[in-house]
């Protein structure tokens, strides 16, 4: 989907990562939206750039885009 990230099950267990890193997706945009800046996450993960940033906001965009079916009526709700 993306050169920037990928997934590999030996690799934080599947989560998608930033290409080349154990830094997680999620993490990236868990800090965005928390309130850190680009900037901030540059500074904290040197290894990483802008265009992986923006790949990791791309990829959670992309996520979004899917259909998900509730499930209805498991038992013990």
């Amino acid at each position: 989907m993306n050169k920037r990230i990928s997934i590999d099950p030996n690799v934080c267990h599947g989560q998608a990562c930033i290409n080349g890193t154990r830094i997680p997706v999620h993490q990236i945009v868990l800090m965005l939206a928390n309130g850190d800046t680009i900037d901030d996450l540059l500074k904290a993960y040197p290894t990483i750039t802008t265009e992986d940033i923006f790949a990791c906001l791309e990829y959670a965009g992309r996520l979004t885009e899917e259909q998900i079916a509730p499930i209805e009526n498991l038992p013990g709700q």
